[in-house]
């Protein structure tokens, strides 16, 4: 599905991720969130995880499921950011978001998330959507806050050990379920 947003700057294209973006989409996902190249946008997690945010095995996972889709942004040909939706019932899951670094701050996120769940409320009839963020970034809740989500207070652990999600640099992480009303 190929659907067209505008925003001030050039349009975006919206479209399901492919086998062949996978590599594209792994190295958007890492410089989003880790290592030096995240410093450039305000979604780093590299101050408190280090090692990977995903690999292609995850990310194919995600475009292979049937309950599940990894919407892919493009701009002018390029993809730029990504986010997974997950049909769960009369929910959504929102995750995987990520938006290039150089491009954060600029209103791109806002677009995205409006367009995730819109196409979660038409495609599938879901009527909340759910995501989970470590519980310590606290600008990133606040962002999610002021797009209509609220903190619910259920606290998932961080898969301590388990480096396909990182390698923690502290011992508080926990992930924190946000929930939004889909009207």
């Amino acid at each position: 599905m190929d659907t067209a947003a505008t925003t001030d700057a050039p349009a975006l294209t919206f479209r399901d991720a492919t086998d062949a973006d996978v590599d594209t989409l792994v190295a958007l996902i890492e410089s989003a969130y880790r290592g030096d190249s995240s410093r450039a946008g305000w979604t780093t997690e590299a101050d408190i995880l280090e090692g990977q945010r995903t690999d292609p095995e995850g990310v194919l996972a995600v475009i292979g499921s049937p309950d599940s889709r990894l919407l892919t942004v493009e701009r002018d040909g390029r993809i730029v950011a990504c986010c997974q939706l997950e049909h769960r019932g009369d929910h959504a899951y929102f995750g995987m978001f990520a938006v290039s670094p150089a491009l954060q701050g600029a209103g791109l996120g806002k677009v995205i998330i409006a367009e995730a769940e819109r196409q979660a409320r038409e495609t599938w009839g879901a009527t909340e959507m759910h995501m989970t963020v470590i519980s310590v970034r606290n600008d990133l809740i606040a962002w999610y806050e002021r797009r209509g989500y609220r903190r619910t207070g259920q606290m998932t652990p961080f898969p301590y050990g388990d480096e396909r999600f990182g390698i923690p640099q502290r011992d508080d992480l926990q992930f924190e379920l946000l929930v939004k009303q889909l009207a």
